[in-house]
């Protein structure tokens, strides 16, 4: 199974995007979907987490502007993003881990954001 991620693009400051990741095929024993994201010359950080209960959990810088969201029908995790700041600027990536300890990730989408 694979994980393609899209949505990514150039957005002024105050803009919006809305990710998509879509795995081509079921995943089963899923446990967490998560969006991680990666700027230039820093470290991947974890981003939004939604869980099989559907609770989520967010980034203090992106609280109340990002919503991370599940269709699982159509195996795929979005994340609605509002207010964008020029600090937003990374590629994104989409992650899902099983109960068994498998993480798959998706190809990452560029986003950024212009001042």
């Amino acid at each position: 199974v694979q994980l393609q991620a899209s949505g990514g693009g150039l957005v002024q400051a105050g803009g919006y995007l809305r990710l998509s990741c879509a795995a081509s095929g079921k995943i089963v024993g899923v446990n967490a979907r998560s969006w991680y994201r990666q700027a230039p010359g820093k470290e991947r950080e974890l981003v939004a987490t939604i869980i099989n209960n559907g609770l989520t959990n967010y980034e203090d810088s992106v609280k109340g502007r990002f919503t991370i969201s599940r269709d699982i029908a159509k195996n795929t995790v979005y994340l609605q993003m509002n207010s964008l700041k020029p600090e937003d600027t990374a590629v994104y990536f989409c992650n899902v881990k099983t109960v068994y300890g498998k993480l798959y990730w998706g190809q990452g989408t560029v986003v950024t954001v212009s001042s």
